[in-house]
């Protein structure tokens, strides 16, 4: 079992800030999406990087992650993708992607997706939602996805796998909106940050 926490994006919405290196609370979102994965019962973590980034991988310095690099991480998320499951497929049941600036994913959730997976019983792809069941990420998927996943391109995410294969999605509720929240601007990080406060 093999978290990707994809972390090649170019922060393109927060005007000249990596939202990866926000303070989500004690430290940059990037490495606290990656603290939990590593405290899940993920047997790797692999978090994968855009060429060039010194501060995002200085942001996991110490961690027991692999990282690996998106040479062609311009091209979107779906180059970012590709990069993960090239480094981890060859021995991976499943892998559980992970957008690095979900700040309020932690082990408990991505073990919910670990512990729904059962390709004897159809459940290969599980995916978190919300508590009023609003679908969301992390996504875990089998390998039966990997070539799926390896065939797409641009910066579309899974959610056409994850359309296509709807007889084999589980639906894994999480609490509140943790499953929701991905902060791309600033206007976002400040309303995270003041609904804390509260």
């Amino acid at each position: 079992m093999a978290a990707l926490v994809l972390a090649a994006g170019a922060s393109r919405r927060m005007r000249g800030r990596d939202k990866l290196l926000e303070d989500a609370g004690g430290g940059p979102v990037l490495r606290r999406v990656a603290e939990a994965a590593r405290a899940s019962k993920a047997d790797r973590v692999l978090v994968v990087l855009p060429p060039d980034a010194p501060a995002r991988a200085a942001a996991l310095a110490g961690l027991a992650v692999e990282t690996a690099e998106a040479a062609d991480a311009a091209e979107g998320m779906a180059a970012s993708l590709r990069a993960g499951l090239a480094a981890v497929e060859a021995t991976a049941d499943a892998v559980v992607l992970l957008l690095a600036d979900m700040p309020e994913v932690g082990a408990a959730e991505i073990d919910r997706l670990i512990a729904a997976f059962d390709p004897g019983e159809g459940r290969e792809i599980a995916r978190a939602v919300s508590a009023d069941g609003r679908p969301g990420h992390p996504v875990l998927f089998g390998r039966r996805f990997f070539e799926d996943l390896r065939g797409l391109v641009g910066d579309q995410g899974a959610r056409s796998v994850v359309a296509a294969a709807a007889d084999f999605v589980v639906d894994v509720p999480t609490p509140g909106t943790a499953a929701l929240v991905d902060l791309d601007t600033p206007e976002d990080w400040a309303a995270w940050r003041a609904g804390r406060a509260d």
